[in-house]
């Protein structure tokens, strides 16, 4: 085996990747030799990439395949279209679009999240019949089993509250529709009713799993039961313990703009990805979720706004002015970060997610300390990465704003805000789900290349 070895290192022995396996069967251990490769592979990579970045491989170029895939497009999703100019469109419909014409709560201002979910699955805006007829359903689903409680419940406080999201999730799972007509030889033409079944069920239950969750992290287990006479955004604020009315609208705009954004971004993917498989909405739902979590994606609210108390801290009691703040952006610029919450990989403009969040915060707390820091941070900002020139898009994203808004009612948990971000993210990514499996979609299998491949190609193309 090692003079086979041998043969193959002899004829790619101008890479230098595999004579270093067979010196490292008798020469260090596994940590040491994965060690000495690293670099040599990572050099590879980057002169492939600089040298043959625009050169195509099947339906991509070699810099998007190193890329992360960006802006590659090899996948449907049904729910929502992102724009680079006017940011994401539910079914067509911009945020001031659906503002405007989706039905709010009884003296409430912002859309209830049960219309976005009845636009989403069908398309259509809906009537306030729908809305109450689709409430009743929910309703009538929304009681989460003893047994899922119990294991919530059993839960240390010390998990991270996605990590608990996710278990909960999955816990859910022994009700699923899905799963059980499956097993009992379901015909695939109704494989998207028993996705819809799942779907209505996650949504109406996961509210209540996210607010036992935050009681019992941080509210000693204490958490006010379930109103189903309430809508969507208002029963898990109040499970939570929050009884304000601005709050509840806060989280209906909330829920309803962190739904959807198209399907290329991580945790969308994921549940598409997973469901591709057949696996039930519950088992792609958690997937997506473990998605979320990652700190370029869900948890990126969390960076902003401990990135803009850092900032207060900094300032040490000075009034934060264009001058002071532009050279803490600078700092943080040249110590070789990021400022978060600014840029997006697809917008080339201010974010609208972004934007109506700055008039709920304009019309609801004009005078809060943190917004106003936000609102210069949104002036000085975009000079800056201007400036530097290393960005496409210098504008805010949703993450810049949300943590402030919450804070100011109180909910100053920050941990906590990506599982809120999880409960919205399930309404787009399962609706997107049961039109996949309404529309017959394969099991996805995209081909991958080794960089040895892309080697091996470059080089007969070049013979």
């Amino acid at each position: 085996m090692i003079r086979t070895l041998g043969r193959v290192a002899l004829r790619r022995g101008h890479r230098g990747l595999l004579t270093g396996a067979v010196r490292g069967l008798s020469t260090g251990g596994l940590k040491e030799v994965l060690a000495s490769k690293i670099p040599k592979m990572q050099a590879d990579v980057k002169q492939i990439r600089e040298k043959h970045g625009q050169k195509v491989l099947g339906s991509c170029t070699v810099a998007q395949a190193y890329g992360g895939m960006r802006s590659v497009k090899c996948m449907t999703y049904e729910t929502s279209l992102l724009d680079p100019m006017e940011g994401i469109r539910f079914r067509g419909y911009t945020i001031p679009e659906c503002q405007e014409t989706l039905p709010r709560a009884k003296g409430g201002s912002e859309p209830l999240p049960e219309s976005l979910i009845w636009l989403l699955l069908t398309g259509d805006i809906p009537t306030e019949a729908n809305i109450a007829g689709l409430r009743k359903d929910l309703a009538s689903r929304a009681k989460v089993p003893d047994s899922v409680t119990k294991i919530i419940n059993g839960l240390p406080k010390t998990m991270h509250p996605m990590s608990q999201l996710a278990i909960g999730t999955l816990a859910l799972q022994e009700d699923s529709v899905m799963a059980a007509e499956y097993a009992k030889g379901t015909p695939k033409t109704m494989y998207w009713d028993h996705y819809l079944e799942d779907t209505l069920n996650i949504i109406a239950r996961l509210p209540e799993v996210a607010a036992r969750i935050y009681c019992n992290i941080y509210r000693d287990g204490k958490m006010t039961p379930s109103d189903p006479s309430l809508d969507m955004g208002a029963n898990y604020s109040m499970m939570m313990g929050y009884d304000n009315p601005a709050f509840h609208d806060l989280m209906r705009l909330y829920l309803v703009i962190h739904s959807d954004h198209e399907g290329g971004n991580v945790s969308a993917h994921t549940v598409k990805l997973v469901g591709s498989a057949l696996s039930d909405p519950y088992l792609s739902l958690a997937a997506g979720l473990n998605g979320l979590a990652g700190p370029l994606h869900g948890l990126a609210n969390q960076e902003v706004l401990k990135w803009i108390k850092g900032i207060k801290a900094q300032l040490d009691g000075a009034e934060p002015t264009k001058d002071n703040l532009t050279k803490l952006c600078w700092d943080q610029l040249n110590s070789g970060k990021v400022i978060p919450g600014y840029g997006h990989a697809v917008l080339r403009k201010t974010d609208p997610r972004y934007t109506c969040q700055r008039e709920f915060a304009l019309k609801n707390l004009p005078d809060d300390e943190m917004f106003k820091l936000v609102s210069l941070l949104f002036e000085v900002v975009p000079a800056v990465l201007n400036e530097q020139g290393k960005v496409k898009n210098p504008w805010p994203n949703v993450d810049a704003h949300s943590g402030v808004l919450l804070q100011h009612y109180g909910l100053v948990e920050e941990s906590y805000y990506t599982v809120m971000f999880g409960i919205s993210r399930a309404i787009g990514a399962l609706a997107n789900l049961v039109w996949d499996r309404a529309l017959g979609l394969p099991i996805e299998r995209p081909k991958s290349m080794t960089t040895e491949a892309i080697h091996q190609l470059l080089e007969a193309e070049s013979a």
